[in-house]
């Protein structure tokens, strides 16, 4: 039942009822309405932090398991970064040291990634943390491209480390005949005595003193382009084209183990030592070719001599005596 107010009147010396206007009664429905919502507004929060539902506590925890996973995500993205960093240093300053290659391009290691429209799909679910997920998707299409570059570059290194393999087997690198005394080089490369003409020329290679018959060795992997025989100069005569600009001849050969176009391996015999063409006495002529130029062969024997039998062998070669042919 609602309360009745009264006032007291003074002109009628009366009390008198007191009747409310239906303004007064919404203002006070409306301020009694407002006072209750603010009410409502500060303690609902509070509840809910002290006294949570089933439901706000589940979310509140999957909310908080959602946050460990991606910290724990960022973390071993930044881990799997530096893991990555470490491959390419070692790629550009180590492995392609090695192969004589030059580095990867920075602008190619730094590849970019899609612009907003490439995360399109998740942006239109309109997620609350949307920002999030695009940045740790933008990290790792980052990282799965960088990767990529990465195993190509190996790729590449793994093919070059069996071109060298390849190369490293083809160069001239031992001695053509069996020297292990060192006492077979008689004439080196460079101005010596012609044994006809009886005067200083060019000689453009090395002369191994050895009875006739003596196995002559490839020096290196390749392949025979050369077999002939001269009645002067060279005289009986095998060319070795080994790939990589080298090309090898042995000249004043007795008999031929070879023919043109056999693919040889070092160390296999292509022939045996004579006295053909020019020649003063059975020996063999020994030519190292580079890109066409005529070199010194001595510096091509690291394969099969000491640090100590090479030195032995420099001296030997650097004697200006008489050549065989």
């Amino acid at each position: 039942m609602a309360k009745i107010s009264y006032y007291y009147d003074t002109e009628t010396f009366k009390y008198q009822q007191v009747k409310a206007k239906m303004s007064d009664r919404i203002l006070n429905l409306l301020g009694f309405l407002t006072v209750s919502l603010l009410l409502a507004l500060g303690i609902v929060p509070v509840f809910n932090h002290f006294f949570q539902s089933s439901s706000t506590a589940l979310l509140r925890k999957e909310n908080d398991e959602l946050k460990l996973y991606y910290d724990v995500m960022n973390k071993e993205m930044t881990q799997a970064n530096r893991v990555l960093d470490d491959l390419r240093e070692r790629d550009d300053n180590i492995y392609r040291v090695i192969f004589e290659a030059e580095p990867v391009a920075s602008s190619v290691r730094t590849v970019g990634v899609g612009g907003i429209n490439h995360y399109r799909e998740i942006l239109e679910k309109g997620l609350e943390r949307e920002d999030l997920i695009v940045g740790i998707a933008q990290k790792v299409d980052k990282l799965k491209k960088q990767m990529y570059v990465q195993t190509k570059s190996y790729d590449e290194i793994v093919r070059m480390a069996k071109s060298k393999e390849k190369m490293l087997a083809s160069i001239p690198a031992v001695q053509p005949v069996d020297n292990k005394g060192l006492n077979k080089l008689v004439s080196g490369f460079g101005h010596r005595i012609h044994p006809i003409y009886k005067v200083k020329r060019m000689h453009t290679g090395l002369d191994f003193s050895s009875a006739k018959g003596t196995p002559i060795y490839a020096t290196g992997d390749g392949v025979v382009s050369k077999v002939a025989g001269n009645v002067g100069g060279y005289g009986n005569e095998v060319q070795v084209n080994h790939g990589y600009g080298y090309v090898t001849l042995y000249a004043h050969m007795s008999a031929f183990a070879v023919k043109v176009g056999q693919r040889i391996r070092r160390g296999e015999c292509i022939g045996y030592v004579g006295s053909t063409g020019s020649s003063t006495a059975p020996h063999l002529h020994y030519e190292v070719i580079h890109n066409g130029v005529k070199v010194n062969p001595i510096h091509f024997f690291f394969n099969d001599l000491t640090p100590a039998e090479y030195q032995k062998i420099l001296e030997l070669a650097s004697v200006e005596n008489q050549s065989l042919s």
